[in-house]
């Protein structure tokens, strides 16, 4: 039987990063992020490595040419490992956004974004696979990205996720919520790590910081994008349903109101999510600027199972029929 080309490429990098993992008594992810690195440079760069594993890599990386590969395979089979990885430490924070909410991500970020040129933000870019996704759905254009995020881990194997794929993207191992020196951002995308941020004194610098207690850390990357976008730029973000439940809510919905003007609230099926309470939507917003219009109308949808092709269909002209109105 013939494997896929995304197989084919996750074999590889599968039973590599395997043999690393036992050389060097590491992580999967680990051993996953440095057979990522090897693959790129063409080499192998662990020194520490006996010579017959070298040898045994070396052997399983000819079997492979990248550039026979298309960018979504090599992030899908790439996402396939990371999620074998996941499996080993199992933290909240570590989750993978679905495939198929980046895909509809990426679609939305094309038909707001019309610019040929321009530059997206990542604040909370974990292994860097939404952003990619969205990148990828951008055809024929040129697309700039920064992505950050605080576990090294996550943001080595976003590195060589991007490096794969030979996207051009910076990328800053740090806490988001501190003082960021970046270019601004013509969008963002993010998939809001919830909970609430343990450093009360950073959280104080920001508008929405709450009254008394920690501030939601969703809170305050919502602010921390908006600070880091251009006027009239759109912000992507997966965020809980309950995001205007909380007793924080009434503060956030004030900053909003004062700062963007929301564009549409697309709710996931729940069948994407292990109960209704972990269940999440997709908020549009757009920073105010001179010209910036608010829209005749929020759209609101509740999305259907995204494998319902007819049903997505629909949803997608529904959107479409929307942004013609009120664009």
């Amino acid at each position: 039987m013939t494997r896929t080309p995304v197989e084919e490429l996750f074999t590889v990098f599968n039973e590599t990063a395997m043999v690393i993992q036992e050389e060097l008594s590491c992580t999967y992810l680990e051993a996953l992020a440095e057979t990522g690195e090897n693959i790129f440079h063409g080499s192998v760069i662990q020194e520490e490595l006996s010579e017959i594993t070298e040898k045994r890599l070396k052997n399983s990386y000819k079997t492979i040419n990248l550039e026979m590969f298309s960018k979504e395979d090599i992030r899908k089979s790439f996402q396939l490992a990371i999620l074998k990885g996941m499996k080993e430490i199992i933290q909240p924070n570590h989750q993978m956004t679905p495939d198929a909410v980046g895909l509809l991500i990426g679609y939305l970020v094309n038909k707001f974004v019309p610019k040929n040129d321009f530059h997206l933000l990542d604040p909370a870019v974990g292994t860097g696979n939404l952003l990619t996704t969205v990148i990828n759905q951008q055809q024929n254009k040129n697309v700039q990205a920064t992505g950050i995020d605080i576990d090294d881990i996550l943001i080595k194997l976003s590195y060589v996720n991007a490096n794969l794929q030979a996207h051009p993207i910076q990328f800053f191992n740090q806490d988001s919520l501190e003082p960021l020196f970046i270019e601004e951002a013509d969008a963002v995308v993010s998939d809001l790590p919830v909970g609430y941020y343990p450093n009360d004194v950073r959280a104080a610098e920001y508008e929405i910081k709450a009254d008394q207690g920690h501030t939601y850390a969703h809170h305050l990357f919502i602010e921390q994008s908006m600070r880091h976008i251009k006027e009239g730029g759109y912000l992507f973000f997966i965020v809980p349903n309950t995001l205007f439940e909380s007793e924080q809510a009434p503060k956030l919905h004030e900053y909003i109101k004062r700062h963007a003007n929301i564009q549409a609230l697309l709710q996931l099926p729940l069948s994407l999510f292990k109960n209704e309470k972990a269940a999440k939507s997709i908020f549009i917003l757009q920073k105010k600027g001179e010209d910036v219009k608010p829209p005749k109308q929020v759209l609101l949808a509740n999305l259907p199972t995204l494998s319902k092709t007819n049903e997505v269909e629909k949803i997608l002209q529904k959107i479409d029929g929307w942004y013609k109105e009120n664009k």
